[in-house]
Parts: C-alpha cells; sequence; structure tokens
C-alpha cells in the first residue's frame, strides 16, 4: 500500500484521504524505507512538505537506482521552477502542492500504479489482500466474538475470501467460538521463517465456510514463545496473496504479536465498551499508537455492549477518545446465544441489529457501501429498545 512521509498530523489527515484505502503515514524518510524492505509490492512514496528538499532529494536519488518500480512524488507548500528541475533529476516523478486540490495526490498516485503495472508487466501487479487487525488494550470486551463476527460479515455471503488469524496465541479463543477442531494451528509453521509460502499455509488453515478459513492459535500456552515476529510478519504476507481480508485477533496488550500485526495492518479496529476503565485504557492504546504512526487515519472504533443505562453517552467517548464510532453493539442474550452455539450471529441471525452493525463495521473497514441481508425485513430486532442509534457511522 502506498506510504506517505509526513510529521505534521494535520497534514497527515488530509494527504491520507487523498490516497487509497489501506495508505500508511510514517514520520521519517528512514521509516519509509524499512516500510520498503518489508512491502516488496510497494509502488509509491509521497514525501509530505516537512521533509527537507534535501532529503527528498537524496531519498528519491536512492529509490531511483535501488526501486525502480517505486515512483517518488514530492508534496510542497509552494515551488518555483528550481524544485522542479532538481525533483526531475533526482528521479521524483510528480510535484504537488499541499492545501490544493487533493485530486492532484490522487492523481499522481493513480499515475505512479499505471507506471508500476507496467514496469511489471502483465500480471505484475497483484492485487493484494488487506490485514484488518482487531485490538483492545483491555481484556473481556468481546474481541473475539467481535472478530468472528467481523470476518465472517467481510465475506459478503461468499462473495469474497476471508482468513481469520487468531494471535492471542497464549489464550485464543477464536476456534472455540466457532466450535472448529483444528488439526493445526500456526504452531506448525514455527521455524519456518524463511520458507513460508501460501500453498504451505493452506495445510494449516481451518475452514468455517466456503470463503472463510481460520489460522489457529496455539493449543498451549508455552508454544508462544516460539512464535517470532518474523514468523508472524511472513505469515500475513503470504496470506495477502490468496484472500481478500486477512482479520487478525490479538491480545489485550502491546506484546511483540500484537505489535507485529499492527505493523503490518491496513486497517485497525478497536473494540471498547462503556465503563471507565476500558476507556482510560483505549484511549493510551491511541496515543500510544499515535507515537508509533500505526494505521493513522484507518482505525474504526467498535463499541461493544452499548448500552444507554450505563450513563456514558457515545458523544461522551467520542469526546474522551477523539475518534468517531464507526459501530455499536448492544448487549443481547442472542449473541451469547449464538457464540455458544457455535454459530456466530452474524451467520445464525443476517438480520438482528448486532449483526446489521457488524456489517457496517465490515461497510466502514472496506470502504463500501452496506447491503441489508435478505431476511433483514422479515426478522424484527429482538431488542427494539435498544437498538436506536445503532447505525452511527464515522470515519478516523
Amino acid at each position: 500500500m502506498p506510504v506517505l512521509v509526513e510529521q505534521d498530523p494535520s497534514l497527515v489527515d488530509s494527504l491520507v484521504r487523498a490516497m487509497p484505502p489501506g495508505s500508511q503515514a510514517v514520520a521519517t524518510t528512514e521509516r519509509a524505507v524499512a516500510w520498503l524492505d518489508q512491502h516488496p509490492d510497494e509502488y509509491v512514496v509521497a514525501l509530505g512538505p516537512s521533509v527537507h528538499l534535501g532529503a527528498a532529494l537524496a531519498t528519491a536519488e536512492e529509490l531511483r537506482i535501488k526501486r525502480p518500480t517505486v515512483s517518488v512524488v514530492l508534496v510542497r507548500e509552494q515551488f518555483d521552477t528550481d524544485v522542479l528541475t532538481k525533483s526531475m533529476h533526482a528521479g521524483i516523478r510528480d510535484v504537488v502542492v499541499a492545501g490544493g486540490d487533493e485530486k492532484a495526490l490522487t492523481s499522481a498516485v493513480e499515475r505512479a500504479h499505471q507506471l508500476y503495472q507496467a514496469l511489471r508487466g502483465p500480471g505484475g501487479a497483484r492485487q493484494l489482500g488487506r490485514v484488518v487487525t482487531v485490538f483492545s488494550p483491555k481484556g473481556g470486551v468481546g474481541k473475539t466474538t467481535s472478530s468472528v463476527n467481523l470476518a465472517l460479515a467481510l465475506t459478503d455471503r461468499g462473495a469474497r475470501k476471508v482468513c481469520l488469524v487468531d494471535l492471542d496465541l497464549a489464550f485464543g479463543d477464536v476456534a472455540i467460538t466457532m466450535q472448529l477442531f483444528p488439526t493445526h494451528s500456526i504452531e506448525q509453521a514455527v521455524g519456518s521463517e524463511d520458507s513460508i509460502d501460501l500453498a504451505m499455509l493452506e495445510g494449516l488453515l481451518t475452514r468455517h465456510q466456503d470463503s472463510l478459513t481460520v489460522l489457529a492459535a496455539p493449543a498451549h500456552p508455552d508454544v508462544r514463545e516460539r512464535v517470532t515476529p518474523l514468523l508472524i510478519s511472513r505469515i500475513l504476507r503470504a496470506l495477502r496473496d490468496g484472500f481478500d481480508y486477512i482479520v487478525v485477533d490479538t491480545s489485550p496488550s502491546f506484546d511483540d504479536a500484537t505489535l507485529t500485526a499492527l505493523d503490518e495492518t491496513d486497517e485497525c479496529v478497536i473494540v471498547a465498551t462503556l465503563d471507565v476503565p476500558t476507556l482510560k485504557n483505549v484511549k493510551v492504546a491511541l496515543e500510544t499508537m499515535d507515537m508509533l504512526s500505526i494505521a493513522r487515519g484507518h482505525r474504526h472504533l467498535l463499541l461493544n455492549r452499548a448500552d444507554d443505562e450505563v450513563g456514558i453517552s457515545v458523544e461522551k467517548v467520542e469526546s474522551i477518545l477523539g475518534m468517531p464510532v464507526s459501530a455499536q453493539v448492544a448487549t443481547a442474550v442472542d449473541i451469547a446465544a449464538a457464540t455458544n452455539a457455535g454459530t456466530p450471529i452474524v451467520s445464525h441471525k443476517p438480520g438482528h441489529p448486532a449483526s446489521l452493525a457488524y456489517a457496517h463495521l465490515a461497510a466502514a473497514v472496506t470502504g463500501e457501501p452496506v447491503a441489508a441481508p435478505s431476511s433483514a425485513a422479515s426478522e424484527p430486532p429482538t431488542e427494539p429498545a435498544r437498538s436506536r442509534g445503532l447505525f452511527r457511522r464515522g470515519r478516523s
């Protein structure tokens, strides 16, 4: 996915909006080069106004020699003929003005992609899948249930291939939540960092439905020490080759596995409940993600067990966390009953308010309009008093 180099948060948001979904922002050219080392299919780097011209030209010179398929787009507050001449000599493909027409940067990135396709040849520029990481710094908020139902919603009733990866390596519950009994897990990939590919991983996956498969967590907690960050990174990249979306369920902490997944993520779903301790932890986690430039501009807040009776309003949550709510799921006995039966609510009752909330979350993640399931009209909500305000959407 495209990468932007910019230190100014106010500029990051506006520039990322002009770039394709999944674009990442980093603070320095050094971080951009490190990103390119981990993402060989990258095709464009945008250098924002805070990048000194000398550093921008040096970066472009380096990439022109080492990575000729990667285009550099220079974004300036203003520029003159001298800047254009130096940029051309350094190999910069486009120079656009910050704060002007957003379409200028969008068009520059599109031209970079067209050039990349031409240089790679027919079939060279693959459409890679996107990693969606589900995270909460607090346990017990329904993160795994949310991960499972989001993955099912992303399959769009079979239209997309989705892989659900359980990276809660000590106490992962994805398999048992879906009543799967995997014969293989991520444990069988330990030690294979140098040979991981999609074909190998397919032998470790457990199928739930035609379009959803699961890479289960190890059966025993002691295995987590042997699952290295490098292994996780290469697994996620390999899965991009075979799936439209890779949903990653994480542990409730910034451990090595979670940080690696967040480094690879294109979209991040943060799960919170309406209680003060959880909101405090989520706020700290968001500040940490800001410092690490993780999924900036591609975060989605899911409120779970979002009931009016607890005394904290959605508006208050948005004010505390500084981001809008993408979806709300109210407390419902049906959700727990469906989970206990091994048929998550999205599969069991597609027209249930919770299922529709997960569909809206999936739409926020994909950037596509939500399509109501055919059974929605005929299936009344089981708890109408709690369904009000369910369909709030927002961009993070």
